[in-house]
């Protein structure tokens, strides 16, 4: 039995997969500064779970930590306490999964992989866009060769926030930590799909771009972000991030481009479609069929209906049990350590970019074992 420990409310939104696996793991402890939301959520948890009996309350992580009697921990607190709640997790020996993004600078990016490797426990990046049914069976179709070689992709998170710049009446740390930054604060919703229908390829250096400031607020925020992405295959990524635009909000819009055709997410709420050259309709590039149509080759676990109706289609199901089975069987999951370094760093190093009109910068190697010398970035 895994006992779970979840810092932050938002974490709730992986409490019924969690509540769901009545053999395997248990929510022992809950924490949050704000008493209210902590009593809504154990009150939550209470209905969800089929023995929530001996589930503790903090409001000191802390204290959660030493006296919550738990294995791992779900980190699902603003973003700039990602990494000294992961690290005080890992040190006293408790297993991770971390919400978007990773850290909010390159130097925690550097301490949390230091960390990670040292306790040699689970850490697992909760990029949970990645587990979307639909960005799974595009994932299948890419593995089977459907549209030959991808040479190219695309993500939008396009996402109005300026009303959660308050919170209760007071300024929230979006303010500061997302709008109250410069370049793509918040690229790992939509490169994250994208990059795992490139296999094990990586980001080698990227450019950003923006319009500028227009917003009416007094945001540092540009108005959107463009960041192109090089891979070490020559490959290109594309990301437009953008919380500020008056617009609906489409966060889950994706495009691949490979030698025997595309896939098209919809930017207004339709069908996602595709286009590709089969053997019996070798111009099959040049119309679109619903992503419907390939719904068989789906991953089977998604097709027996265990994810019930957790979130993102399900998804947030199979991101816990990835989780979990990566706790028992001890052995760092896909989405790990230098995976959510990676995807964090095109946030951060975009920053830079966006700043000096557009400079190329590249991305560390982020691997097992990096030298000093490694850890840097390069002008």
């Amino acid at each position: 039995m895994i006992k779970i420990g979840i810092v932050g409310v938002r974490g709730l939104s992986f409490s019924g997969a969690f509540c769901s696996m009545p053999d395997d793991v248990k929510i022992t402890a809950i924490c949050d500064l704000d008493e209210g939301c902590l009593e809504w959520a154990k009150g939550e948890i209470e209905k969800k779970s089929p023995d929530a009996s001996g589930l503790k309350a903090f409001r000191i992580y802390d204290d959660m930590i030493e006296k919550g009697d738990i294995d791992a921990v779900v980190i699902s607190t603003p973003m700039q306490c990602h990494v000294p709640q992961a690290i005080t997790a890992l040190q006293a020996g408790k297993h991770v999964m971390c919400e978007v993004t990773a850290g909010v600078t390159m130097d925690e990016l550097w301490w949390l992989i230091e960390n990670v490797e040292k306790s040699g426990k689970i850490y697992m990046y909760a990029e949970n866009y990645c587990y979307i049914p639909d960005c799974q069976l595009v994932r299948a179709l890419v593995k089977k060769g459907m549209f030959g070689e991808i040479y190219y992709g695309e993500g939008e998170y396009t996402h109005d926030c300026t009303e959660l710049r308050n919170w209760h009446g007071k300024t929230g740390w979006r303010t500061y930590w997302q709008m109250g930054t410069r370049g793509a604060f918040y690229p790992t919703h939509s490169l994250g799909p994208i990059m795992q229908c490139f296999d094990d390829d990586r980001i080698v250096s990227i450019a950003s771009f923006s319009p500028g400031n227009h917003n009416p607020y007094g945001l540092r925020n540009d108005d959107l972000t463009q960041t192109v992405c090089q891979l070490e295959s020559g490959k290109l990524v594309k990301l437009r991030v953008d919380t500020i635009s008056p617009r609906p909000h489409e966060t889950m819009y994706y495009q691949i481009q490979g030698t025997k055709g595309c896939y098209e997410a919809s930017r207004f709420g339709g069908e996602a479609m595709i286009a590709i050259a089969t053997e019996d309709d070798p111009k099959g590039y040049e119309h679109w069929r619903p992503l419907s149509d390939f719904k068989e080759f789906l991953p089977e676990r998604y097709k027996t209906g265990e994810g019930g109706d957790a979130g993102h289609g399900g998804g947030d199901y199979y991101i816990v049990k990835d989780f979990v089975d990566a706790v028992k069987t001890n052995v760092q999951p896909e989405l790990n350590v230098y995976k959510a370094a990676e995807w964090t760093s095109v946030a951060l190093l975009s920053q830079l970019s966006v700043t000096n009109q557009g400079r190329l910068l590249e991305v560390p190697d982020f691997r097992p074992g990096m030298t000093w010398e490694e850890k840097r970035i390069k002008l």
